[in-house]
């Protein structure tokens, strides 16, 4: 690279990254100006730019600032390891978005043309969705895991959208009334929209009812298993136990 400098808009630029990125990666020391004038500049040189790789690469790698700081300020750190530790890590993650790529050309296929009948391909590159999947059927069995997704498979993307949309609505909704006693009017109509809402993810033909017992089975998982009522990934024991009452009194009144 030679005698490179770079000023922090230069460099801004250069790295695809905003000028106040920069201020703050200067601010924390993770990544400082090679060079301060007296009139108060900044320039980066080589070094920096290097570094600057490094940060970016291990934020692709959705790694931490102050762990990424750790690692390039460890005495024994190696650029070239690190560049070939990235470029495998990097290789692994290409080697996953292709098979979600792949599992996605799947499904569209499958939506216009009705073409899939292993529907385990619906997870393929989901690591997770497919244990969540594997995990449903012991808790369902596999005959009601697939009446769901043969459902939800054979909706139009506005309909499954407004689905969606109708499950996020009813939570908010009922987040607000926790306080409320569970068999109170305000929080039974929400829990008679969630009724109807699960119905529909669950395939339940219009005049089919959901027994009481699954219903009531499905508050009991809320109420014991917290991934189910997490918000942004932080367990609501509380609004667990209140969806739980709420969807037994529901269960106990208008299904019974």
């Amino acid at each position: 690279m030679g005698d490179v400098r770079y000023s922090v808009k230069q460099l801004a630029r250069l790295a695809g990254v905003s000028v106040r990125t920069l201020h703050v990666y200067d601010k924390m020391g993770l990544l400082t100006p090679g060079v301060r004038t007296e009139a108060g500049y900044r320039y980066y040189g080589e070094p920096e730019l290097l570094r600057l790789q490094q940060i970016l690469f291990y934020k692709e790698l959705d790694m931490p600032l102050k762990a990424i700081a750790e690692i390039l300020d460890d005495p024994g750190f190696d650029l070239v390891e690190a560049l070939t530790g990235h470029k495998e890590a990097l290789s692994a993650r290409r080697d996953r978005l292709d098979i979600l790529l792949n599992t996605i050309d799947n499904t569209i296929d499958h939506l216009k043309n009705k073409t899939m009948s292993n529907f385990e391909k619906l997870y393929e590159g989901l690591d997770d969705a497919a244990a969540l999947r594997q995990e449903a059927i012991e808790k369902w069995g596999e005959t009601a895991i697939l009446r769901s997704e043969n459902a939800l498979l054979a909706m139009t993307p506005a309909s499954l959208d407004q689905l969606k949309a109708d499950q996020r609505d009813i939570d908010r909704r009922l987040r607000a009334l926790v306080d409320c006693d569970p068999a109170s009017d305000a929080v039974q109509e929400q829990i008679a929209r969630h009724y109807t809402m699960i119905r529909g993810f669950w395939g339940i033909p219009a005049g089919e009812a959901v027994k009481p017992a699954a219903y009531k089975g499905l508050g009991n998982l809320y109420a014991s298993d917290e991934r189910y009522t997490a918000l942004d990934g932080r367990p609501d024991p509380r609004f667990a136990a209140f969806m739980r009452d709420a969807m037994a009194h529901f269960a106990d009144m208008r299904l019974a």
